[in-house]
């Protein structure tokens, strides 16, 4: 298993690659590593990113303008790889970048960077038989996304095609941070169980210590985009100390051991 759950929840933290430079993503996303990120979404920019929010879609349009691709954001990770040989990475992306490169060496160049596994937000299902036949041949955990409209045959079949853990998506809509925590999420997750023994990661809309806590209660990870997007954003030439500053913020609340107690007590 090349990701590890081992705090509960595990953090998995996104970045848009290339914002605002790549440089300063190498740098943020060993900042978050140090701070405690046990998987890293390396975000790969996109000209039309669907189901992302202002604050993603403003990252990939910055990033963009410098020209980052998929191949810098694989060359990103190798040098991810050398610094850290125990953090997840999983390249999060729209089809379109990996269509262009083309399936079999993406997937091989991929392998080769120390990418552990991949998320392709577009790929529907029943589209997927060959990218999962070369993710499969490179080793490379397969994510797919499971929504609270999903209906029950189509989370047995999300968890039949999904390797290395299953990403859960809180609430429908597009990414951004949130006040309120959707309730749809403890289901979905409840309802995923049923048809797999993969890890569950929580992702949509989490931005505070007490929804992050939360999520450990029913979840193994809980996903972290646009919040660290937004502190990237608004902390221009500090952006690594105050992603780590943050990151440390957020998972303060949950090895408390009061939280710790709440998650006995709903196991129960």
């Amino acid at each position: 298993m090349p990701f590890h759950f081992d705090h509960k929840p595990a953090l998995v933290a996104y970045v848009t690659c290339g914002d605002p430079d790549l440089a300063t993503t190498r740098e943020v996303i060993l900042a978050a590593i140090e701070a405690g990120a046990s998987i890293i979404e390396l975000g790969v920019p996109f000209s039309d990113p669907l189901a992302d929010g202002p604050v993603i879609q403003r990252a990939s349009e910055r990033a963009l303008k410098h020209g980052t691709s998929l191949q810098n954001v694989l060359t990103l990770a190798a040098e991810i790889r050398e610094h850290s040989q125990s953090v997840g990475l999983v390249i999060f992306s729209y089809l379109n970048p990996i269509l262009r490169m083309g399936l079999p060496k993406f997937c091989h160049v991929a392998r080769a960077a120390g990418i552990d596994g991949t998320l392709i937000t577009d790929l529907p299902i029943e589209e997927s038989a060959e990218y999962l036949r070369e993710a499969r041949k490179h080793d490379l955990a397969t994510i797919f996304l499971a929504a609270p409209t999903s209906t029950d045959q189509r989370l047995k079949q999300i968890a039949q095609v999904s390797t290395g853990f299953v990403y859960a998506v809180s609430r429908t809509g597009v990414t951004g941070e949130r006040q309120k925590m959707s309730s749809d999420a403890r289901g979905l997750v409840k309802r995923i169980r049923r048809f797999t023994k993969l890890p569950v990661a929580v992702g949509f809309g989490i931005s505070t210590p007490e929804q992050f806590a939360a999520i450990g209660q029913f979840a193994e990870g809980a996903v972290v985009g646009s919040a660290i997007v937004h502190v990237i954003e608004q902390n221009p030439g500090r952006e690594a100390e105050s992603v780590s500053k943050f990151i440390r913020q957020l998972s303060a609340i949950s090895h408390q051991p009061s939280a710790r107690t709440a998650r006995q007590e709903n196991r129960r």
